[in-house]
């Protein structure tokens, strides 16, 4: 009875989690932040629960890999690459410090960089995690371009693992509560 609470739980849980992510990644398409990478992770969540999920992460998270792997084969993309994090991060804090509003703009200066701090640091979290998957992508791919082949294999394996385990624990329980 206890284990039936705890897998409810933890459902429940990650659902909710992975809604979250989604529902707030959708948001920060249109606001400054994260908002592909928590859509991703959502999707990615949700996979674990839902498989139209799964079915649906496994296309996108290819996409992102060959990405990665094409933006760190040549030193003048991953100079850009940190470039960019640099200009994002600088962005965040000149965002935060919400500077005077110049003689040319033509509003009112209480909208100029509107949000100070909050704004700042959404585009600074930004920054440093884009900074880490640079260095995760320097590390998996530099020298090793990604291989569409290989890892669809390995996905399958993955897979059909996954599904192996959740049928013997679907198995496990019908035994237990039918003796």
């Amino acid at each position: 009875m206890r284990r039936l609470g705890y897998v409810a739980a933890k459902r429940v849980g990650l659902e909710t989690l992975g809604w979250a992510l989604v529902i707030l990644g959708i948001a920060a398409l249109f606001l400054p932040g994260p908002g592909l990478l928590m859509l991703f992770g959502g999707m990615v969540v949700l996979s674990q629960q839902y498989e139209w999920f799964e079915r649906r992460v496994d296309p996108v998270k290819r996409l992102a890999l060959e990405g990665a792997s094409r933006g760190v084969q040549t030193w003048p993309r991953i100079a850009a690459s940190v470039l960019g994090v640099a200009w994002l991060v600088g962005l965040g804090i000149f965002w935060g410090e919400h500077p005077p509003a110049p003689g040319w703009w033509p509003f009112d200066p209480d909208v100029w960089f509107i949000g100070g701090w909050g704004t700042g640091t959404s585009l600074i979290v930004s920054g440093l995690i884009g900074l880490a998957l640079l260095v995760y992508s320097l590390r998996r791919f530099r020298g090793r371009p990604y291989d569409h082949q290989v890892e669809t294999e390995r996905e399958k394996e993955r897979h059909a693992e996954r599904h192996r385990q959740r049928d013997e624990r679907r198995r496990s329980r019908h035994g237990a509560t039918s003796g």
